[in-house]
């Protein structure tokens, strides 16, 4: 249960950190950005998925 936990908010940080990282590149006209974007929305749903899975846990 408690792993789930940590996962996920590993996974917050990650997608905040990419976050930051597109818009440093959008700042200084990279081309990357919007992968940047892609994978940090990815990292935040699958934070959303583990927090989801625990609550379903719980409730068992």
């Amino acid at each position: 249960m408690k792993r789930n936990k940590i996962s996920a908010i590993i996974c917050f940080i990650t997608s905040l950190l990419f976050y930051i990282n597109a818009i440093l590149n959008f700042s200084s006209e990279g081309s990357m950005g919007v992968v940047y974007i892609c994978l940090g929305s990815t990292f935040l749903c699958l934070g959303a998925v583990w927090l989801n899975d625990r609550k379903d846990d719980d409730n068992k």
